[in-house]
């Protein structure tokens, strides 16, 4: 089973739309492994996003993500599942996302576009590790 890593951003918590988004998932054939709903701290997201800490909006998207709770998840499915749920989320800019797409049928602006999704599993592999770290998912 490959498993990869999704957010459900503050934005989509405060929307109400993280019924729709785990839905989409669902209705597709993944299977939701592992979820909570929590408030990040600067830690958590400066280990996240280590490879933005040096750009001039890393302040406004800590601010952004740790304004309030977000809903984890770790997602499963067979081999693709990395590119099912990028292509199930659509294109970063919502005003450049497909409809059908979540970000395309909810998505407001790129700085607010609802979801993050691993980009690889070996991404989704250090993403798990650090937000479900010593998690076990007996298949």
């Amino acid at each position: 089973m490959e498993k990869t890593f999704v957010i459900c951003k503050p934005d989509s918590v405060e929307r109400g739309l993280v019924g729709e988004i785990i839905g989409r998932f669902e209705r597709k054939g993944l299977t939701i492994l592992a979820s909570e709903l929590r408030s990040l701290d600067r830690d958590v997201l400066a280990r996240h996003y280590a490879e933005h800490a040096e750009k001039p909006f890393f302040g406004d998207l800590v601010a952004f993500m740790s304004r309030s709770p977000a809903m984890l998840l770790v997602v499963g499915g067979p081999e693709g599942t990395v590119g099912v749920v990028r292509t199930l989320m659509g294109a970063t800019d919502p005003c450049q996302a497909a409809p059908g797409t979540i970000r395309g049928d909810f998505g407001l602006a790129v700085t607010e576009n609802l979801v993050h999704g691993s980009d690889a599993i070996e991404s989704a592999q250090r993403e798990i590790e650090i937000f479900f770290p010593g998690l076990e998912i007996r298949a």
